[in-house]
């Protein structure tokens, strides 16, 4: 299992490792491979026959005498030879001196150790390796782990600071780029605040950003034993630890801690270092204070592992999206292989494009995690690109092995002009948006898509590109009057602008019908095209629009009289022709009448039934609108308009999106006392469907004909409760056992909810950390229904069986039992089997 359940915002002071924020000494490292040298921050990995050229690096005046061990590992099973164990007096060295090693065969993992001079050091050293030689080379992979770690999250967070510093609007479109291509896990809510408060909102708990990284992560061995992996194991189930998400970053360095922590002993203690490499420099940081009395500090630091190279595994974050070469600047989107933006390992890149004439081009390449991909410097091929080159491939060398990355099609302008596709040769119409598609070779080289009016002015367009030859452009002609427009397609590389001309036309509104119901304030235009229409008048009545909707056959639009006055006079079956007042000046004329008044009715009474059950905890409901799922409702209503009910009736139950979850009608369903009163019942909550719960609402409909919506109940699922257990210490939560215990919002001790343990979302478990409650109360919100405090009943707990005077006295200080249960803390029965609870009558 790996170490789960650990972030930054877990709490402090109980999970968190302390930060590696403390500076250590240096270290000077170069390593030659074949003849060649290169810095160690440029060498992933290590090969045997490789030469270490390793310098300590210590300030003058080093008070200290360290004694640097370097040690060469082959495996967890295999302890090394002595003769691998290279010690190197630092004290004793004249300016320049460095310790050059060879990497020997079979060697798989090097440590360089830093530990104050003593008698026997160089030998404990040497013991302390060779007995546990596995411990070591988890230490090595753990610290080689998190110092990778360490550069993506050093990156990310300087990025931060430096764009909040010089230009924080920026924040918010380049922070993504760098999330991805670090691969940092990014909080958009901070992206909502003010500009001011983005930077430190990004980098809040920082150790926790880092994600999995395929390319470098080691495969870290959970905590499974001991005081810290029960600490851990709590932390993976509380609010704050994020329930299950970790860092592997994390992980790594508390892994660390277990491994180097067991070498403890009264002579040495052994911290780890993590390496941060700058040209040849390491530059080590500690998250430990050494000391320098016993158990005196030795300072443990990894070097890159002895291991063929692995390249990056770098791929295209679109691998069918195209680029144009006549871009200045130039960004390859690209991810997979955050190390290549956080470390110098990847070098000399080059995009080499492939030619069908000619020999191929290399082009200098950059990576940049700001830019979110590789940075394409182009500048010696001009500004029409190279129109024979539609692939290229980055080239580079990892380390001292080459390596070939991910391939990009390419793009360069064309002279080719754009034109309107087919599809949208017909009229424009002028009031609208319209979707249009362009077209051409070279989508990938349009820099913009800009609309130009008749007086010469103009607006940019929102486009896309939608393949290699095609642009997807909406064009806003809301407030454009109809006439010649023209768009004008700029492209990169290319001075002039390709100018598309067409025409917007006006369109009249295609009319249907007006329905409007006596005693109403509001009716309905049915056709289509009807964002042209301005406003309606019937008679002295004028309308005006209210809103919009769309799908079937046509469109309706809403119409709200100006004066609900006069709309109540429209008498049923009153005929005329309504003036409709299109957007354009035009009037178009439509027949309509006044139809009879919709159906409605008044609510005279509402019963929610007792509940079935009961558990051997009890929900009380506070509110009398809250309906409990698992029980039936009754209700009554009186007819108004007409007065009296035909027997034909529908009653439609529905949420509060006007979504109908049921329709009752007479029978069993819906009984008719006499000509005014229908009394209707539901047999529960659950009968409406499983999406059901929330506000309902319920209306009337007769011949088609629906009356207006009304509040009937607020429908609300509570979890089947099984169990409750407390610890006698008053500061301790509880657990709440029971079934489908995501139904809860949150649990409180008091009505006040202030210190409440607010419930995860989609929790599935069957054990719910709770509030100590103060009495036999325990105070609940429901998801379906926050906005009301309900409460559990807690019976009181059983006394135990004939206690004697120890025992006694035992409880009476919180006893040898470490935990109190109320209830049998098993899981909740099934309603059928769960014994009754208390009635719940409302009406």
């Amino acid at each position: 299992m790996v170490l789960i359940g650990v972030v930054a915002a877990a709490g402090k002071a109980a999970a968190d490792p302390a930060p590696f924020d403390l500076a250590g000494p240096a270290l000077s490292v170069q390593v030659i491979h074949a003849d060649k040298a290169l810095p160690i921050s440029q060498a992933p990995n290590l090969s045997p026959g490789d030469r270490l050229w390793i310098q300590p690096d210590l300030p003058r005046g080093q008070s200290v005498r360290y004694l640097m061990v370097v040690a060469f590992l082959r495996g967890a099973t295999n302890p090394p030879p002595e003769k691998w164990f290279h010690a190197w007096r630092t004290w004793d060295r004249k300016a320049g001196d460095a310790l050059s090693l060879v990497v020997p065969d079979g060697a798989q993992q090097v440590l360089v150790f830093l530990a104050p001079q003593t008698g026997g050091d160089f030998s404990s050293l040497v013991k302390a390796v060779r007995s546990r030689p596995g411990a070591f080379v988890r230490a090595s992979q753990d610290l080689n782990q998190a110092s990778l770690d360490r550069t993506r999250l050093d990156a990310f967070v300087a990025a931060v600071r430096r764009i909040s510093d010089t230009d924080p609007a920026r924040l918010k479109t380049v922070s993504p780029l760098l999330a991805r291509s670090l691969d940092i896990k990014l909080d958009a809510e901070c992206l909502q605040k003010v500009e001011e408060a983005q930077a430190p909102c990004l980098t809040r708990g920082q150790e926790s950003l880092v994600l999995g990284d395929g390319q470098s992560q080691s495969m870290v061995q959970a905590l499974t034993s001991g005081d810290t992996a029960n600490l851990i194991q709590q932390l993976s189930t509380t609010p704050q630890a994020g329930y299950g998400y970790f860092s592997p970053y994390i992980a790594s360095v508390m892994d660390i801690a277990r491994i180097l922590d067991s070498f403890h002993s009264a002579q040495y203690q052994y911290i780890p270092a993590l390496a941060s490499a700058h040209g040849e420099q390491i530059s080590l940081l500690l998250n430990v204070p050494p000391s320098f009395k016993p158990p005196m500090s030795v300072l443990v630091v990894a070097l890159p592992a002895i291991a063929p190279p692995q390249p990056p595994p770098l791929h295209p974050v679109d691998p069918k999206a195209a680029y144009c070469l006549a871009q200045a600047n130039l960004a390859l989107p690209a991810e997979g292989a955050p190390l290549v933006f956080s470390t110098g390992y990847a070098h000399d890149l080059v995009l080499r494009l492939k030619r069908s004439a000619g020999p191929d081009i290399d082009l200098p390449v950059k990576a940049d995690a700001e830019k979110g991909g590789l940075v394409v410097d182009a500048s010696s091929l001009g500004q029409a690109g190279v129109a024979d080159a539609t692939q290229a491939s980055i080239q580079g060398v990892w380390g001292f092995s080459a390596f070939s990355g991910p391939t990009f099609p390419l793009q360069s302008p064309s002279s080719v002009h754009w034109r309107l596709a087919a599809r949208d040769q017909q009229p424009l119409v002028a009031g609208r948006d319209n979707p249009v598609t362009l077209e051409a070779p070279a989508a990938a080289c349009v820099e913009s898509v800009v609309l130009k009016s008749a007086d010469g002015a103009t607006e940019p367009v929102v486009w896309k590109a939608a393949g290699p030859d095609k642009v997807e452009a909406v064009l806003s002609l809301k407030g454009v009057r109809p006439g010649p427009l023209a768009l004008l397609v700029k492209q990169y590389g290319r001075g002039a602008a390709d100018e598309v001309q067409f025409q917007a036309f006006p369109q009249p509104a295609d009319l249907d019908s007006f329905v409007f119901h006596a005693g109403d304030h509001k009716g309905v235009l049915k056709g289509r095209r009807l964002a042209e229409v301005t406003g309606l008048r019937f008679g002295a009545v004028a309308f005006k629009p209210d809103g919009l909707a769309t799908g079937g056959p046509g469109e309706e639009l809403s119409l709200v009289a100006s004066d609900d006055t006069a709309a109540a006079k429209l008498e049923p079956g009153v005929q005329s022709a309504a003036k409709v007042s299109l957007k354009d000046g035009r009037t178009v004329q439509l027949q309509a009448s006044i139809e009879p008044a919709r159906p409605s009715v008044a609510l005279i009474s509402r019963t929610i039934a007792p509940s079935p059950t009961r558990s051997p905890l009890s929900f009380e409901f506070t509110d009398k609108d809250e309906w409990p799922a698992d029980v039936g409702l009754t209700f009554s209503i009186r007819a108004q308009t007409p007065n009296e009910f035909t027997g034909t009736e529908k009653i439609e139950v529905a949420n509060d999106k006007g979504v109908v979850l049921a329709g009752l009608t007479a029978g069993a369903e819906l009984t008719q006392q006499d000509p005014h009163v229908f009394v209707a019942q539901i047999p529960s909550g659950k009968a409406l469907g499983p999406t059901a719960f929330g506000p309902l609402q319920f209306r009337v409909v007769e011949a088609g004909v629906a009356g207006d919506w009304q509040p009937l109940a607020h429908l609300v699922r509570a979890p089947a409760l099984g169990g409750f257990q407390c610890p006698d210490k008053a500061d301790e939560n509880c657990l709440l056992n029971g079934s489908d215990l995501f139904l809860i919002d949150s649990l409180s001790a008091n009505p006040d909810f202030d210190k409440a343990v607010k419930a995860p979302d989609g929790f599935t478990g069957q054990n719910l950390p709770a509030p100590h409650p103060s009495g036999l109360r325990l105070y609940v919100k429901l998801r379906d229904d926050p906005s009301v405090i309900n409460w559990i009943a807690l019976p009181p707990a059983a006394p135990p069986a004939r206690p004697s005077a120890a025992d006694g006295e035992a409880h009476g200080r919180g006893g040898s039992d470490p935990r109190t249960e109320i209830g049998p803390g098993k899981p909740a029965p099934s309603p059928a089997k769960a014994p009754s609870s208390r009635p719940l009558n409302r009406s």
